[in-house]
């Protein structure tokens, strides 16, 4: 019987919050358990096992980061929708390093499918490569290109790994620059390539 007051959006809200304040790899349901003042095994009426916990951890910071992203680039074409794409990425990433963190996992293809977030994601984020002529198959690389080059330049920066005297949002914004410039002149490949 679930406890009263508690619920499963409450819950993975408390775990999202949980996981910036100590690390999303450090989320337990001991220590959500222990945040409502109830024994882990209550914590089952709401969601199945870690996993489950932290797949609606990730769907959740995944929503909130492409609403943030959504806002950002609307009304907004080229270069200054990829600016607007790239910061409230980063400020997502920076300000919220659990929720981020739990938008790295892998999550079974059929439930990615199913959430409507993270077809908002792709939709937006095609979208922006689209108006760079881009089409398959160099849209699935784009996206890899822009996803590993955020993600690597926000986790490098959380960690204080840029060691140079140079302003890092400077960097940041030479990046984009670069990145623009790689879509605006992408090399095109053939779709059966």
């Amino acid at each position: 019987m679930p406890r009263a007051g508690l619920t499963a959006g409450r819950v993975v809200a408390a775990a999202a919050d949980l996981a910036d304040e100590v690390g999303f790899e450090n989320v337990s349901l001991s220590a959500l358990a222990r945040g409502f003042g109830v024994k882990d095994a209550s914590l089952y009426s709401h969601v199945r096992n870690l996993q489950d916990l932290r797949t609606r951890v990730a769907f959740l910071a995944g929503g909130e980061l492409i609403d943030r992203i959504a806002v950002a680039v609307e009304g907004r074409s080229g270069r200054d929708a990829l600016g607007a794409f790239a910061d409230a990425y980063r400020a997502y990433a920076l300000e919220h390093p659990g929720r981020y963190a739990a938008t790295q996992i892998r999550i079974d293809q059929a439930l990615v499918a199913a959430s409507p977030a993270l077809r908002r994601t792709a939709e937006i984020t095609y979208g922006l490569l689209r108006a760079y002529g881009l089409e398959e198959p160099d849209l699935t690389d784009a996206v890899r290109l822009l996803r590993s080059t955020f993600h690597g330049y926000c986790a490098l920066e959380s960690t204080g790994g840029f060691g140079a005297p140079r302003d890092v949002r400077r960097s940041w914004e030479r990046v984009v620059d670069a990145l623009h410039t790689a879509l605006t002149h992408w090399p095109r490949e053939a779709a059966d390539g």
